[in-house]
């Protein structure tokens, strides 16, 4: 191994190594990113501009969170200034977050589009990720002294890319988790358009090294949607919502009100691909794939009995080096996996959603169904 992998591999280590408890205050970390800022004011339409809603509302959201005694909050910016995208997750990462929360808002030229999604880095389209990091990455070429400062890693390196991708295939779970428990606040307690929960290839995601999501409000396109987001009320709540999903996250993980519930929102890229994942047709998958109902994930070992789980029988546990998942039956037919998928949810398991796997590695749903 040449040295500059090997500084690459302590480098990954050494941010992982942050990521794995409480902060040395023994509190969890929430990193807040309100999207654009200063020169870049992001999207405008109709005098609403992205730069000051999503600030707004990460500082409400903040407010919120810090009423938490075992939660700490660290902004990538508190006022109208510039912020580099890679500079984000620089901070998130020095700061040893717990979670990375990535606030924007859409804007179109179409004024009827409205509603909330919310982004994780997908892992489904392997190339398409790679390319766009390398593109993204290459902005760190311009900073003085560069090499040093990251270690070694080379943005035209295949080494380095895949370093990048392999560390977030350790928290994909997790941000599909984080996710849907903001995407369901918004849908479920707002009312608000669901749009879902997707995944995109944001370098402001893959650069930080935890559970990382970047959220849509709304569009500003819109003129409805426009002044719910300019407006007091409309800011109040969508910041409450994005803190009840994140206190949820935090209470399941770490401790608190631990729930149960997991995940139900299907993960896609297009509209086609949740119809795909949520119509797919009967039939036996390509070898070696296998679909699993997750029902729970939780830091605690519980036993594989019936009474720890609504009453539900052939549990497994997949033991993770933080989190351990549980699951309900396996099979390699989609649609008798949906047939588990209803008898965990009539259970109590409102909150479970179906996984894959092929020779033992975690895909998803979408390629499983290719």
């Amino acid at each position: 191994m040449n040295r500059r992998v090997a500084n690459l591999l302590m480098f990954f280590i050494c941010l992982f190594a942050l990521n794995t408890s409480f902060g040395q205050n023994g509190k969890f970390k929430v990193i807040l990113d309100p999207g654009h800022g200063g020169k870049d004011s992001g999207t405008n339409h109709l005098s609403n501009v992205e730069k000051d809603i999503v600030l707004a509302v990460a500082l409400e959201t903040g407010k919120i969170l810090q009423n938490q005694k075992d939660i700490e909050v660290i902004y990538t910016r508190d006022k109208d200034v510039f912020v580099e995208v890679k500079q984000r997750s620089v901070i998130a990462n020095e700061k040893g977050g717990n979670v990375f929360v990535s606030i924007h808002c859409n804007g179109v030229e179409n004024a009827s589009a409205s509603g909330t999604e919310t982004f994780v880095m997908g892992l489904s389209k392997n190339k398409s990720n790679l390319d766009v990091a390398k593109k993204e990455n290459s902005v760190i070429m311009m900073e003085n002294d560069y090499k040093t400062k990251y270690a070694g890693f080379d943005p035209k390196a295949p080494e380095s890319i895949i370093g990048l991708t392999l560390m977030q295939e350790d928290y994909i779970h997790q941000s599909i988790d984080l996710a849907s428990r903001v995407q369901n606040g918004f849908t479920y307690d707002l009312k608000r358009k669901n749009r879902g929960v997707k995944q995109g290839p944001f370098w402001v995601l893959h650069g930080a090294f935890m559970p990382s999501i970047l959220i849509e409000l709304g569009f500003v396109s819109n003129a409805e949607e426009g002044a719910y987001l300019t407006s007091k009320k409309g800011q109040r709540e969508l910041a409450e919502a994005i803190a009840k999903g994140i206190i949820d996250y935090k209470n399941t993980y770490y401790g608190g009100n631990t729930s149960t519930n997991f995940i139900s929102a299907p993960i896609a890229e297009t509209k086609e691909e949740v119809k795909k994942v949520t119509e797919a047709p009967a039939a036996v998958t390509k070898s070696g794939v296998i679909f699993k109902v997750q029902i729970a994930a939780s830091s605690k070992v519980l036993e594989l009995l019936p009474k720890n789980f609504n009453g539900l029988t052939n549990i497994s546990m997949e033991k993770g080096a933080k989190i351990n998942k549980y699951f309900y039956q396996e099979t390699a037919d989609y649609d008798q996996a949906q047939k588990y998928l209803n008898e965990a949810k009539a259970k109590g398991h409102t909150s479970a959603f179906i996984v894959a796997y092929k020779n033992g590695k975690s895909i998803s749903v979408t390629e499983a169904l290719k």
